[in-house]
């Protein structure tokens, strides 16, 4: 076949059996909600079973609409929302399946200053290659925020830049319905006359193949610089040139790509002083930002408040999941400092939660006899009207919950796999 007709063929590709049936595997792995049409990742199959091949006949002849994404509100740590797109199970898989076929096309053209969402990179690459960039002299960063990027994407641009390689018009079609889907918000559909579909696997294709435009950019100029998603710092050796690109890139993103910066959370500054990734660079050292400790501690609270009525090995599963996942991201950090402070706080919290639910003067000291206290100390703890927070870290309560102890009831150290993560030795 010629490339000339293999590209007028694509969306055949994307409905050949084999790509189909990986993409509902990854669908299937990634689990997910239902969307708008109430089918669960559980129905699908059944649903599939009966209705897929007119769905495909439909799809092939362009008269598939796809649904509406069902709009979720996600708390954030500091109080606000982030906002979720649900696509239904279907469109999830055609999509996926869509991505599978344009990815291996787009992908190799991408810059290697790109990260996000791409086969074999990710966030640490990123950081380190900004690392990299200090350590060679460029110390300042233009930081750049795009407002609402996935909501902001304007179609028309998006649409000419898959054109140029998407010969097969029936996919750029069905793309541009993916587009133009609509959110259902409440009861009612609002339309979607700019931005990607929210939440599915296609987005973030989409997303890249607009912002390699910034990347092209970019490198003509001769910046250095490192991207994951929508995520941008640019590094360069004076604030003068920083200053200047802000003001070069700022225009050229919302001149020619139509996108909207953020004035007020985009600035040129030390690295020191920003933020890429939940990282920022002191000296030529990668650290955690202030922000994303106190997202972690925060985190940490709820799952050892008081209040929280589940069981202990319940509270230790989830604790744990939350550690391991914090430090495999954050665990590039080489600031040690504060690493140990951590688990003393986390060991306290959890002494804390164990004293509160021993509640009754009895069972305390029933539980601090057992774990080798003294009668007399055990009473005076048992008795004691001092608060938990308090209890928790006397010497007395600390030589029962020992360290030990409490790394056997499945406390997971923050420090351990710190230093895992690092290649050293605890």
């Amino acid at each position: 076949m010629k490339q000339d007709e293999a590209k007028q063929d694509m969306l055949d590709e994307v409905l050949a059996s084999d790509n189909l049936a990986r993409a509902w595997k990854r669908v299937k792995s990634n689990k997910g909600a239902p969307g708008i049409d109430g089918v669960t990742i559980e129905d699908w199959p059944a649903l599939a079973r009966a209705h897929w091949p007119a769905l495909r006949e439909q799809i092939k002849q362009g008269r598939y609409m796809p649904q509406a994404v069902r709009r979720v509100e996600i708390p954030k740590p500091d109080g606000g929302k982030r906002l979720l797109g649900i696509p239904t199970v279907t469109d999830r898989v055609v999509q996926q399946a869509i991505a599978q076929v344009l990815t291996p096309i787009f992908d190799p053209t991408f810059s290697d200053s790109s990260f996000g969402f791409r086969p074999g990179r990710n966030a640490h690459q990123a950081i380190r290659q900004v690392q990299a960039f200090v350590g060679d002299g460029c110390r300042i960063a233009v930081d750049i925020d795009l407002a609402k990027f996935i909501d902001t994407v304007n179609h028309d641009v998006l649409m000419n830049l898959l054109g140029r390689t998407i010969a097969d018009k029936r996919l750029l079609a069905l793309i541009g319905r993916y587009l133009r889907a609509g959110v259902l918000v409440g009861e009612h559909i609002e339309p979607s006359d700019v931005g990607t579909p929210q939440g599915g696997p296609l987005s973030p294709l989409l997303a890249n193949i607009l912002l390699d435009q910034l990347d092209r950019e970019l490198q003509r100029r001769g910046h250095r610089f490192a991207r994951y998603a929508d995520d941008l710092v640019i590094l360069v050796k004076s604030q003068r040139a920083a200053e200047r690109a802000m003001r070069n890139i700022t225009r050229y993103l919302e001149h020619t790509l139509r996108l909207k910066v953020n004035p007020a959370k985009s600035k040129a500054a030390p690295m020191s002083d920003c933020a890429f990734l939940g990282f920022t660079i002191k000296g030529k050292k990668i650290r955690w930002t202030d922000k994303a400790l106190a997202n972690f501690k925060h985190r940490v609270k709820e799952l050892t408040g008081r209040s929280w009525g589940v069981s202990m090995d319940y509270r230790l599963e989830k604790l744990g999941q939350c550690v391991r996942g914090w430090t495999a991201y954050f665990g590039i950090s080489q600031y040690y400092r504060p690493v140990p402070e951590l688990d003393d706080w986390i060991r306290r919290r959890l002494r804390m939660c164990y004293w509160k639910q021993w509640r009754w003067v009895r069972t305390k000291i029933k539980h601090l006899l057992a774990l080798g206290v003294s009668l007399k100390s055990a009473i005076q703890h048992g008795v004691s009207s001092h608060g938990y927070w308090h209890m928790a870290r006397t010497p007395v309560t600390q030589q029962a919950m020992s360290n030990a102890w409490l790394k056997a009831q499945g406390l997971v150290s923050v420090k351990e796999l710190w230093c895992k993560a690092q290649g050293y030795s605890t």
